[in-house]
C-alpha cells in the first residue's frame, strides 16, 4: 500500500481560515430517524457529515479512495476526547481501520479487504455494539508517550475569566473541541504576552467540555435550541434559506446569507454568533429574516411564515409585525446539545 501521512495529521488537522462553508456546518443534516447514526464523519476534503444513516456511512467508505478523499475521521456525538476511529484507503489498495478507546495507549488498527467489510465495523463501532470489532484482528499502534502538559501559570483572577469565558462559548453550544481549545489559547493574548499554550489549552477545553458533556446527559426530552432546529428544517423546505448562528454580526450575516440560498428561495432567515451569546445568557433570540427581491412587503410575509414555525414547534416569539424588526424568541430556555 502506498506511503500515507502520519495519523496525528489526518486526526488533529484544521481548516485553513477564511469564510465558512455550508459543508463546515453539516452536509447531511440532522434526521430525527431512529435509523441515522449519532456521529460526526469528517473527509479528506473538508465535508462534515452529522448523523447519517447506516446506508450513507456505507457509501462514504466505498467513495474514499482518490487523492484529496482517501480518509474518513468519526467521532460520537457528543464528541469525546481521545474516542475516535478513521478509515484510510487509497484505490487498489486495502482498507486500513483504526480506532482509539479512550487514551494515547489504547490505539489500535486492521487492515480490511473491502468497503462492505470496514464499513460494517464503522457502523457497530457508531452503534456502539457489544463485539464490533471482534470479527477483526486488531493490533496496538505505539503513538508514542503522552504529552507532558506543564500546569498554568496563570493568577486567580486570569484563570476564573479564562474558565468563565471558555464556559460561555460552550454554553452557546456550536463550537468544536478544538475550536474551544483555540479559544482557550488565544483569550488571553496581548501584544507580549502568550500565556496559555496549545497543549494547556486543549487540555482545559478538554476538561471543560467533559464538565458540560456530563451535565447534559441529565437534561430530558427535547431542549428549545432542538425546536428551534426543527422549526428551521420546516422553513428550509418551504424556501426559506434558514442558517443557525450564521456569521460573526449582522453586517456580515446580511452580506453573506444569500450565497447560502437554494436556486428557488424566496428569503431568508438567520441568527448571528452575538444572538448566540445573548441567547445562552438568558437574553432570548433575536432572528434575522428578510425577502431576497428586497420588498418590504415579501419580508413581512417571511416574518410572518418564521413566526409560525416557531409556533408549530412550542416556541414563543414577539414582533410587532414591521418588516425592518427582527423577531425574538422569548421566552428561551437555551440548552443546546453539544455535537463537536
Amino acid at each position: 500500500m502506498s506511503a500515507r501521512p502520519a495519523r496525528s495529521r489526518a486526526l488533529g488537522r484544521q481548516r485553513p481560515a477564511g469564510p465558512r462553508t455550508p459543508e463546515d456546518v453539516v452536509v447531511s443534516g440532522v434526521c430525527q430517524s431512529l435509523r441515522m447514526l449519532e456521529i460526526v464523519v469528517k473527509t479528506e476534503n473538508w465535508e462534515r457529515h452529522v448523523r447519517v444513516s447506516d446506508e450513507e456511512l456505507a457509501a462514504l467508505v466505498h467513495r474514499i479512495g482518490d487523492d484529496g478523499d482517501r480518509f474518513l475521521v468519526v467521532q460520537r456525538i457528543p464528541d469525546l476526547p481521545d474516542v475516535f476511529a478513521q478509515v484510510w484507503h487509497e484505490a487498489g489498495g486495502d482498507y486500513t481501520l483504526e480506532h482509539r478507546d479512550g487514551a494515547q495507549d489504547r490505539h489500535f488498527e486492521t487492515r480490511c479487504d473491502s468497503p462492505a467489510e470496514a464499513a460494517g465495523a464503522l457502523t457497530g463501532w457508531a452503534r456502539g455494539e457489544a463485539g464490533w470489532d471482534a470479527a477483526l484482528t486488531w493490533s496496538p499502534l505505539d503513538m508514542g508517550p503522552p504529552r507532558d502538559v506543564p500546569p498554568l501559570e496563570l493568577d486567580e483572577g486570569e484563570r476564573e475569566e479564562l474558565e468563565r469565558h471558555v464556559r460561555e462559548v460552550l454554553a452557546g453550544g456550536y463550537v468544536s473541541r478544538s475550536q474551544l481549545a483555540e479559544t482557550a489559547e488565544e483569550y488571553l493574548v496581548t501584544q507580549d504576552r502568550r500565556p496559555v499554550s496549545r497543549a494547556q489549552a486543549e487540555a482545559l477545553a478538554d476538561r471543560l467540555w467533559l464538565e458540560r458533556v456530563a451535565e447534559q446527559a441529565r437534561w430530558e426530552g427535547e431542549t428549545d435550541p432542538e425546536r428551534l432546529t426543527r422549526a428551521f428544517t420546516a422553513l428550509g423546505e418551504a424556501g426559506i434559506t434558514a442558517r443557525e448562528n450564521f456569521a460573526c454580526c449582522r453586517a456580515c450575516g446580511g452580506s453573506e446569507i444569500q450565497d447560502e440560498a437554494a436556486p428557488g428561495d424566496r428569503g431568508f432567515v438567520y441568527f448571528h454568533s452575538q444572538c448566540t451569546d445573548s441567547a445562552a445568557a438568558g437574553q432570548g433570540l433575536m432572528l434575522l429574516f428578510g425577502g431576497f427581491d428586497g420588498s418590504s412587503t415579501t419580508t413581512a410575509a417571511i416574518g410572518r411564515e418564521v413566526v409560525a414555525a416557531l409556533d408549530a414547534v412550542g416556541l414563543p416569539s414577539v414582533w410587532d409585525h414591521d418588516p425592518t424588526r427582527a423577531v425574538t424568541v422569548t421566552p428561551l430556555d437555551w440548552r443546546r446539545r453539544l455535537v463537536g
